[in-house]
């Protein structure tokens, strides 16, 4: 996916940081991201579990060099600090420090109600369900209610009727109190992504049109 960079002065201060039991990537110097959810979080630290195990074990010499990811309104943020292991699957990050906020035009959110098959490695065949909304970084989906967090899908969302779908992968990596799942896209095809990010700027010039209509028929 294509990525804005952003490096301002607010890049330089520490961002809200991820709440209880919200869902974060350890990135290791190799470039393996790690998921993780939060277990602690006070101040400038973080205490994060492994969802998975690492390919590898995490090194001790090497912890201060892992960068902590994750996403709030202004886009992506990377993070870095003092590292500790407490145990094989727990770690503490001290004296959080920004690295960078990586801003994406097409993370900003869409409401989009279109058909989307979902299938996963834990369930036989496919699911059928539809969006609620999209951006470039991901999608809310309707459901269903067995996806659970941390599991990794495969999607094909249908923009247009009898268009191509746009198909990837990604990670359930919140649900809400209606059942809605939310999809970070792990991978998607540049092409797709184009097609993608060309839907949501559709999307937003309707959004703008209808509320013109609106105002000129207040206005009369």
């Amino acid at each position: 996916m294509k990525l804005m960079r952003s490096k301002s002065r607010a890049a330089a201060e520490l961002p809200p940081l991820p709440a209880r039991a919200d869902v974060v990537t350890i990135v290791r110097p190799s470039g393996e991201r790690v998921q993780a959810r939060v277990a602690e979080s006070a101040g400038d630290s973080l205490l994060v579990a492994l969802m998975f195990r690492a390919e590898r074990p995490l090194e001790g010499s090497r912890l201060d060099q892992l960068v902590l990811e994750f996403t709030n309104d202004r886009g992506r943020v990377r993070v870095q600090g003092t590292v500790t292991l407490e145990d094989s699957e727990l770690l503490r990050f001290r004296e959080l420090h920004s690295l960078e906020t990586i801003q994406e035009r097409e993370y900003v959110r869409v409401p989009s109600t279109r058909p989307v098959t979902v299938t996963t490695g834990s369930s036989p065949g496919s699911i059928q369900t539809f969006s609620v909304d999209v951006s470039g970084g991901g999608m809310l989906l309707a459901g269903p209610s067995t996806l659970k967090i941390g599991e990794r899908v495969q999607f094909r969302l249908s923009t247009a009727q009898g268009g191509t779908p746009i198909t990837g992968s990604g990670t359930v990596v919140r649900a809400d109190t209606r059942g809605h799942r939310a999809i970070c896209f792990d991978e998607i095809g540049e092409g797709d992504h184009r097609r993608l990010v060309r839907y949501i700027f559709e999307c937003q010039r309707a959004e703008r049109r209808r509320g013109l209509e609106r105002s000129d028929g207040r206005g009369r």
